[in-house]
């Protein structure tokens, strides 16, 4: 007798695609396949060709129309040719509610406003400023990019094999890839600060606060995480960044001991590796629909 191959090695077949397309698949071949599609994005996409060829395209398609329309998405029209430019644009609807809100504008002000400080009004403590608030500028885009709250599509998409922490560590790759250059270059180009790290001393605190928002927000949904988090953040900084010039140097140097030197810089190496490590044991509470 033949040994069944691997689960691993098994796919579903064009044949079984179109009877399970038209509803005359058995049931355990049925159940076989809607198994399998959840971690195979080749047999996800032959499965969904073969419904929306069948029977049920049409109806399908009204109702995805409709739903896009509910939440204010209108398609540009088809085009006999493929355009990069709708690829990518459908790349950036897809990275998700972050880069396309009011998340990216207030990433740009804070931005300005501290060049508007150092060269307009001559305020020689921009680049201070700008260095505290950098690493709590990304749990922003996070609080916005995922959840019920947040996307007004989430109960699809996280039940979609693609969604759940897949999803969530997309779109936050996408918000890092906005704040990381935009941040580190803004802040190389303001003017120094004695005594204070270089433009690029926030990434690592910024990717432990960025991770410990994913591992939290496992718990508590990540709008909450976030909030929390960069509540914490800025209570801490606030006090060294508010303090007066007459405070002397142990204010300012209350500030710098979160950036600069090997020991600071390790915790928070050891902090995101932490998170990251509790994020991977949580991370089939994405697989569930926030309750709060």
């Amino acid at each position: 007798m033949t040994s069944p191959r691997p689960a691993a090695d098994w796919h579903v077949t064009d044949a079984l695609a179109l009877r399970y397309a038209e509803g005359a698949a058995p049931e355990t071949d049925a159940w076989s396949l809607e198994k399998h599609v959840e971690s195979c994005s080749p047999c996800a996409g032959r499965v969904s060709a073969a419904v929306r060829a069948g029977a049920a395209g049409p109806a399908l398609a009204s109702v995805r129309a409709e739903l896009l329309a509910s939440v204010g998405h209108h398609p540009a029209p088809v085009t006999t040719v493929a355009s990069p430019l709708g690829r990518w644009a459908r790349l950036w609807w897809a990275a998700g509610p972050a880069l396309r809100g009011s998340w990216v504008v207030a990433v740009a002000l804070v931005l300005g406003g501290a060049f508007g400080l150092a060269y307009g009004a001559g305020f020689h403590g921009a680049r201070s400023w700008l260095l505290a608030l950098s690493p709590v500028l990304p749990l922003g885009g996070v609080a916005v990019s995922y959840g019920r709250h947040a996307d007004p599509l989430y109960e699809i998409t996280a039940a979609t094999p693609s969604g759940g922490l897949r999803l969530l560590l997309t779109r936050t790759a996408a918000v890092l890839a906005v704040c990381v250059p935009l941040l580190t270059v803004g802040g190389a180009l303001l003017p120094p600060v004695a005594g204070f790290p270089g433009a690029a001393a926030w990434l690592l605190p910024g990717l432990a606060l960025t991770l410990a928002t994913l591992a939290l927000g496992s718990f508590v949904g990540c709008r909450a995480a976030a909030a929390t988090l960069a509540g914490g953040w800025l209570l801490a900084v606030t006090g060294p960044l508010l303090a007066p010039p007459t405070a002397g140097p142990d204010s300012a140097a209350a500030l710098v001991r979160y950036f600069s030197g090997p020991v600071a810089q390790g915790s928070w190496a050891a902090a995101a590796l932490a998170c990251a490590a509790l994020l991977v044991l949580r991370r089939r509470s994405f697989d569930h629909l926030e309750t709060r």
